[in-house]
């Protein structure tokens, strides 16, 4: 069956990307179109008569909604091409286990019945992700896919409500932790709602979940910033030892991995690596402490994560740096989810916030300050120009508003940014009025 389907996919892959590039020019068509209606009304004359210029206006925004809404129309077929073609990626390097795949439109897994979380579940991080912009959807559901029958909501809290109508949450001690991380799909909304499938979670300890964990994902998305033109193919996994562990509450007898796995391959670069986490609370060591080659995974779990990857030094060797120093001359590392305090935010996640309108604290590294010709002051955090991933704009008459200079005073110094995110073309940017949303970010010691 998984042969038959690669065979159709690799068959029609030239058509999908001839079509998908036919609807960018379509859409781009449109726009023209849209561009001339408007150059039409700037072009009317003033001689015309009050009821004859209401005609023309409301003919011409009844054109500019079918426009819209033709465009909005291509940009959902874009998106199921461009899903499609994930797919078509997921199949060509192939699946770990022979057991049966459960596919989604942008992620495949196997399900353990006896454990009741996917055995693996493996995913594209595609460079969309730098453009994306969707928010978490929190629609957590049931993988109807899963003919056995997925976890729920009842395998890691209970829920009821008080006299006043509010919901009061009963825990079972554990966080639904994703596998494959909904950030991951911020570019598409169809595919960031799938990663809520109950399939697709697994417990974990919050302080695991939200904290190296959180930090491992925030690492694999900057190698992305870093390497625009290329895509992670990534396996994530549960690993269990001898003696399993069960959520004691949970309906359906979730099991409690021991360690988790992560394996990430830049087919383009012919690079991978693999990393072990023990489930626990509180590691001490760095990131780099628990990577290791994809063959030793494989040796460990049984699996053989890309079974159509040529066989070369791809999975054999590994280079930390290449993962985890990604940053260029001058740049910094943006400060992990671990090392930041409750409502605040590094300077990749940052974008998912981007025209939200909340305020919102982001934390990084001042790599870079300049006044503009124009008298502007910008400064960049954690990666300088032309890569830059979060810049502050303080305008010209705002100057007089800060007691230093904004340029100097900050070099090279770790600070918190308070305010709403807009953006500088692509780039999250936050426009600072006064030195009151400016400041050092100190690392609290727990």
């Amino acid at each position: 069956m998984l042969l038959k389907l690669e065979s159709i996919l690799n068959r029609n892959h030239v058509n999908r990307i001839r079509k998908y590039r036919g609807l960018i020019i379509f859409k781009r068509t449109l726009n023209y179109y849209a561009c001339i209606a408007f150059v039409f009304i700037g072009g009317l004359s003033h001689a015309q008569s009050t009821e004859a210029l209401k005609i023309k206006l409301d003919k011409l925004e009844n054109a500019k909604g079918r426009i819209e809404s033709t465009i909005i129309d291509i940009n959902q077929k874009i998106e199921g091409v461009k899903l499609i073609l994930v797919h078509n990626d997921l199949v060509e390097l192939g699946f770990p286990t022979s057991d049966s795949v459960i596919h989604h439109k942008a992620f495949s897994l196997a399900y353990s019945e006896d454990y009741e979380q996917a055995k693996w579940v493996s995913h594209i991080i595609s460079p969309e992700i730098i453009n994306g912009s969707i928010h978490r959807t929190n629609d957590f559901r049931i993988d109807t896919l899963v003919k056995s029958g997925s976890s729920e909501e009842l395998d890691f809290f209970v829920k009821s409500k008080n006299q006043e109508g509010e919901y009061v949450y009963d825990g079972f001690g554990y966080d639904r932790g994703h596998l494959a991380p909904s950030a991951d799909f911020r570019w598409s909304r169809m595919a960031l709602s799938e990663s809520y499938y109950y399939s697709n979670m697994s417990p974990q300890l919050p302080e695991f979940n939200r904290g190296i964990w959180a930090e491992l994902e925030n690492q694999i998305r900057a190698y992305i910033s870093a390497h625009p033109e290329n895509q992670l193919h990534v396996v994530t996994g549960p690993i269990f030892e001898d003696e399993v562990s069960f959520l004691e509450r949970s309906k359906n007898q979730v099991a409690i991995p021991d360690y988790f796995f992560k394996v990430i391959l830049d087919k383009k670069r012919n690079i991978s690596a693999a990393f072990v986490l023990p489930h626990t609370v509180n590691l001490r060591y760095p990131l780099d402490t628990y990577i290791t080659t994809v063959d030793e995974l494989e040796e460990r779990t049984g699996y053989d994560f890309f079974p159509n990857l040529e066989r070369d030094m791809c999975e054999s060797s590994v280079d930390a740096g290449e993962w985890l120093k990604i940053s260029g001359n001058g740049d910094a590392t943006p400060v992990s989810a671990v090392n930041l305090p409750k409502g605040h935010f590094n300077t990749v996640d940052a974008k998912i916030y981007m025209n939200d309108g909340n305020k919102l604290k982001v934390v990084g590294q001042v790599v870079s300050a300049k006044k503009t010709s124009k008298g502007n002051i910008m400064i960049n955090l954690d990666k300088q120009f032309p890569n830059q991933i979060f810049t502050i704009f303080i305008k010209k008459e705002n100057i007089v508003n800060f007691t230093y200079d904004p340029v100097h005073f900050f070099q090279d110094k770790v600070i918190i940014a308070k305010g709403k995110i807009s953006s500088l073309g692509s780039t999250p940017t936050m426009f600072v009025n006064g030195e009151q949303q400016l400041d050092l970010f100190e690392k609290k010691e727990n």
